[in-house]
């Protein structure tokens, strides 16, 4: 695993981005070195890379083992510690025959509830003994601090053995009241299917799996969750129906009836998430959707109707559900994110225009 000594010049990098509270790094031949702030893409003051210089860099913080694979297949992602300053998960990948570098920045603490903006009653399904709880959403819209934040609170408040099977280990956990074991792809297992197969011996109450990106990892995690453990899993989909299609289409067609009947038993919760930047460009707020498994759903599930889920959704508020549209609506009303944002992460765009649109209408006849 050794690298060669980080360079001076990738020190001042880091520690520019970390002073500056930047999200990422971009590192691109032909363009100055770009940091994300507040969502939005800066070029730092400094001259474009050559080459020469995004070598020098990749090599100066990717293992050897890393370079290598990064040489064969195009890419490589791994975990990256700078000083104590801060932890990295670095994508090095090639373009255009050259070697790029996208760095993003894990935030050193782990934050509560209340700093995502996750309901208070979410901690709620962390006490299920067993089932699936899906954490979905698009790439950069903090699936991981999510995950990170859930994990941390029962490590803090219940005495488990906790298995995270990861690629690469974003954030590093102690023990506190529970043990935590976490396993990266490629380090200390091959791969997450196998990961996961091994998880099931060792005494695991609560198993989070970073990515269900293929059939026998999503197969998996469903039987680890049936089998009386809490599975915590990712997907790149967003809303609670669109998931649980995207899992069952991952089947061959003869399983799906069946995949759909363990689905709609092991489902504890799907929470879908985006991040926009605030109103005042000061900086960013998630936005949820929460689903939680009940028996209309469940039955919506078994008969391959997910398409009404959003109803259920929708006239669930006391049982803590929310739409992500109905999230956005109620940032926009409170001001904490623009009009055109909203609209720009809408499911159903139209409903909220109309929706705002009778909002202005009620309230300019309330003031006549």
């Amino acid at each position: 695993m050794a690298v060669n000594p980080i360079s001076m010049e990738m020190k001042r990098l880091l520690s520019t981005m970390v002073g500056k509270g930047g999200s990422d790094l971009l590192l691109t031949v032909g363009l100055p070195p770009t940091m994300r702030l507040q969502g939005r893409l800066r070029p730092l003051n400094m001259p474009k890379l050559v080459p020469e210089d995004t070598v020098g860099l990749m090599k100066s913080i990717t293992p050897e083992r890393k370079q290598q694979e990064l040489d064969r297949g195009g890419t490589t992602d791994f975990g990256f510690a700078f000083e104590d300053q801060a932890r990295f998960r670095v994508s090095a990948l090639k373009q255009k025959g050259n070697v790029g570098l996208v760095l993003r920045l894990i935030p050193s603490k782990f934050r509560s509830f209340e700093e995502i903006g996750l309901p208070q009653h979410v901690k709620n399904l962390l006490n299920r003994p067993r089932g699936l709880v899906l954490v979905t959403g698009p790439t950069g819209s903090g699936k991981t601090t999510t995950l990170a934040t859930m994990v941390n609170f029962i490590n803090e408040e219940m005495d488990k053995h906790i298995i995270t099977i990861e690629d690469p280990i974003e954030y590093y956990h102690e023990h506190k009241k529970s043990i935590i074991t976490q396993r990266e792809i490629g380090v200390d297992v091959p791969d997450f299917k196998e990961a996961l197969r091994r998880a099931l011996r060792q005494n695991p109450d609560v198993i989070m799996v970073g990515e269900m990106r293929d059939l026998e990892t999503i197969e998996a995690a469903i039987t680890a969750a049936e089998t009386g453990h809490l599975v915590f899993g990712t997907l790149h989909t967003t809303g609670a129906g669109r998931t649980i299609n995207r899992i069952v289409d991952a089947f061959p067609t003869q399983q799906q009836e069946q995949i759909r009947t363990q689905l709609a038993t092991s489902i504890v919760s799907v929470i879908s998430q985006v991040i926009l930047p605030t109103a005042d460009g000061a900086g960013r707020v998630a936005a949820y959707e929460i689903m939680t498994m009940t028996s209309a759903i469940e039955n919506l599930i078994r008969e391959n109707k997910c398409f009404r889920i959003d109803s259920v959704i929708q006239t669930s508020s006391k049982q803590g559900m929310v739409l992500l549209d109905d999230f956005l609506y109620d940032l926009f009303r409170e001001g904490r994110i623009s009009y055109s944002e909203m609209m720009r992460f809408a499911q159903y765009p139209e409903d909220l225009q109309k929706k705002v649109k009778d909002r202005r209408s009620d309230l300019a006849g309330a003031e006549g």
